[in-house]
């Protein structure tokens, strides 16, 4: 609302975003205050809203996609990638395209397979598009704020069980960096890095793991593309231990990436193999107690501190 009421190029479109208010009302009462075509409700057809908003952004408006959830968003792959991702290169910098795209995805409660997905593991070999995760109220303002601030298009990735959270942000204007990771605690044993969801699983071991003696230092990613190497970097020379813990699947998950970056860039400070914990490759079952064990849980977080410290 606020970056609506700063800039009047800024419009959402999406199915239900209008005067629904947004299947998890993010976008409540905005079709009120700014109308039916800055606030648009469109057909169930991602492919077709998607693509009108890259035309939208390269034409001069700032068009804030919402995906109802982040797994229909397959359905406008080709938009993302072809579209977005690339026109401002093929186009020899004629167009920029400052689309935001954002929705819920991840693992919820019960949501069935094509209702968990983890579409960051899609994306993220995209050129040309960046990527954030956000995981608390604060950082999800700021880093909203910023994507719609930016030139390049950016993937915005909310969490369905995240929505629920209170916290007091400030009355202020702030933007965010959508470039920098967040030290959520410092430490000097292991460095565990997570994003969105899993750090709050992770920050659960860490209470844990502080009785049990360790000191474990805890950043939330948030930048998935690109990743910010030097907090990474300055991190693991301080503790030489890493662990990754992420809801992303395993197989070619942000989690193998990151993997690949810090042994490309700081193998040399590493004093144990680098330990990545993700959900299985599988898809994500219906039944709840199956669905757990598809997660990681905070007791694996904290065994494999414990075997990474011995």
């Amino acid at each position: 609302m606020e970056e609506m009421e700063r800039d009047p190029r800024v419009c959402v479109m999406g199915e239900d975003v209008g005067h629904y208010g947004g299947s998890y009302k993010v976008t409540k009462d905005l079709a009120k205050i700014f109308g039916d075509l800055r606030v648009l409700d469109t057909p169930i057809a991602e492919n077709s809203f998607t693509g009108m908003a890259v035309g939208a952004a390269m034409t001069g408006l700032r068009p804030v996609v919402e995906g109802m959830n982040m797994g229909f968003l397959l359905l406008a792959f080709n938009q993302i990638s072809d579209n977005c991702g690339m026109l401002h290169y093929t186009s020899g910098g004629q167009f920029t395209i400052p689309t935001v795209i954002r929705g819920p995805g991840g693992v919820g409660r019960q949501l069935g397979a094509e209702h968990s997905q983890r579409l960051e593991s899609y994306f993220q070999s995209i050129p040309g598009i960046q990527m954030v995760a956000c995981s608390t109220p604060y950082n999800a303002k700021g880093l909203m704020k910023a994507a719609i601030r930016s030139e390049n298009p950016v993937v915005l990735f909310e969490h369905v069980l995240l929505y629920n959270l209170k916290e007091r942000i400030p009355d202020e204007e702030y933007v965010l960096s959508l470039e920098e990771a967040e030290m959520v605690r410092p430490g000097e044993h292991v460095t565990i890095l997570t994003y969105s969801r899993m750090r709050y699983h992770v920050m659960q071991a860490a209470k844990t793991l502080v009785n049990k003696g360790y000191d474990p230092e805890v950043i939330d990613i948030r930048s998935l593309k690109p990743f910010d190497l030097y907090t990474i970097g300055n991190s693991v020379k301080k503790t030489h231990r890493v662990l990754i813990v992420e809801e992303c699947m395993r197989t070619g998950g942000i989690g193998a990436s990151l993997t690949a970056a810090i042994n490309e860039n700081f193998h040399d400070y590493l004093d144990a193999p680098i330990v990545c914990l993700s959900s299985q490759d599988v898809p994500t079952p219906y039944a709840g107690t199956l669905e757990e064990w598809t997660v990681v849980q905070p007791p694996q977080i904290v065994t494999a501190v414990e075997q990474l410290c011995q």
